[in-house]
């Protein structure tokens, strides 16, 4: 009985120590990565870094400056040097970078490095500052009955989360979405700020956040983002995908315009499908693009839409993708964190700005690449240290 007892306790013990060994073991499978901005790497570490062509970003630091010199001390030092070089070449804004940053690699869920990467652009488009039966089709200003609630003033924890609504009554109830909105009730009547020829023209000018108007007479007029009325944004794309009429693989800008052209009856139906809605503003147009979220020109191909949760606006990206044509080539570059878009959700998720013309709405209507991110962060000159 003695012997049966030491038996039991002895297998229970070596039974106790194999699943310790087991947990311990495998904690490098079972727990996740950190999310987010990962440990230091060296430049040597970005793939193509040292060719590309440093100075081309030089314009888009020097934006990213304007905003973050004067709430940084680590900025306000390395944007004093960067003023001081006017326009540097590419060997000197190399080492530029290389000594007031240092870059950390962006790492998904479970240590994954690959992301998707997709472009957008500024659309031309023809309208009028009077609606016509040539021009029906309404871009509205920021109504003044849209209300804004930032989450942060209650609950810190959701710092960056925003609310929009109207009031009805004693409630606040969500806003309209894009079916009410364009609807036959015609709500935002004496709100419209430019009316526009096509109704997809339009949608799509939702989407890139920004753009030109061709008016009558050749004038053209910029607008840019306001506000958004609340809603989530939903692919058109992935709706099309979901209910069978597309195959994913076929989704990009061009598809997506000649799939509605070829089906006028259901362009209404599934313009709805998008809830999401944008307002518009006249702006002024700068030496360069539109006005990103960090409020400073964007920069073609050196400007870049991220999730500000996760890397915070104004900081050097170094972008590991490929080009979206036929043939992808490597397309490795420095881009600054400029910008924002509602559908650019997630760790490993950019949105690069291509441009205007007929190039930029090319490559970024074709644009669905994988992709990696590495965050430049710079240093702190009084400690030798770096945080986001």
């Amino acid at each position: 009985m003695i012997t049966t007892k030491h038996s039991h306790h002895t297998t229970a013990r070596w039974l106790l120590l194999a699943l310790a060994i087991a947990l311990l073991g495998g904690c490098v499978y079972l727990s996740p990565q950190p999310v987010g901005i990962g440990p230091q790497l060296s430049f040597s570490n970005l793939p193509g870094w040292t060719q590309d062509r440093h100075a081309e970003a030089w314009p888009a630091l020097l934006q990213s400056c304007h905003k973050k010199a004067t709430k940084d001390p680590r900025w306000s030092i390395l944007c004093e040097q960067a003023v001081s070089m006017a326009q540097p070449n590419d060997i000197a804004a190399r080492k530029f970078f290389e000594h007031w940053f240092r870059p950390h690699r962006v790492l998904g869920s479970w240590g994954r490095r690959h992301g998707l990467i997709t472009g957008y652009y500024e659309p031309l488009l023809k309208g009028s500052l009077t609606a016509s039966a040539d021009y029906p089709v309404a871009l509205y200003r920021r109504p003044a009955e849209l209300l804004t609630v930032d989450l942060a003033e209650l609950y810190p924890e959701l710092a960056g989360k925003r609310v929009r609504g109207r009031v009805k009554g004693q409630k606040v109830i969500p806003y309209y979405d894009r079916k009410q909105i364009d609807g036959t009730d015609n709500p935002l009547s004496g709100n419209e700020l430019v009316w526009v020829d096509d109704p997809v023209a339009a949608f799509f000018l939702h989407i890139q956040g920004s753009g030109r108007i061709q008016l009558p007479d050749g004038k053209r007029v910029a607008v840019g983002y306001a506000d958004q009325n609340g809603h989530p944004y939903s692919s058109l794309g992935r709706t099309l995908v979901k209910q069978g009429k597309m195959k994913l693989e076929e989704v990009n800008l061009s598809s997506l315009r000649a799939w509605l052209k070829d089906h006028p009856d259901q362009i209404t139906d599934m313009l709805n499908t998008n809830a999401s809605y944008v307002f518009f503003k006249f702006r002024d147009v700068p030496a360069g693009g539109p006005i990103g979220s960090l409020n400073v020109p964007l920069t073609a191909e050196r400007s870049l839409a991220v999730d500000r949760s996760i890397i915070p606006l104004g900081l050097p990206v170094w972008l590991e993708t490929t080009t979206p044509d036929e043939h992808p080539q490597p397309y490795r570059r420095l881009v600054m964190a400029q910008d924002t878009g509602g559908a650019i959700r997630g760790v490993i998720r950019a949105d690069l700005f291509w441009g205007t013309g007929h190039r930029a709405e090319r490559m970024a209507g074709n644009m669905k690449q994988a992709g990696r991110l590495y965050v430049l962060v710079p240093i702190d000159p009084k400690q030798g240290t770096n945080t986001p």
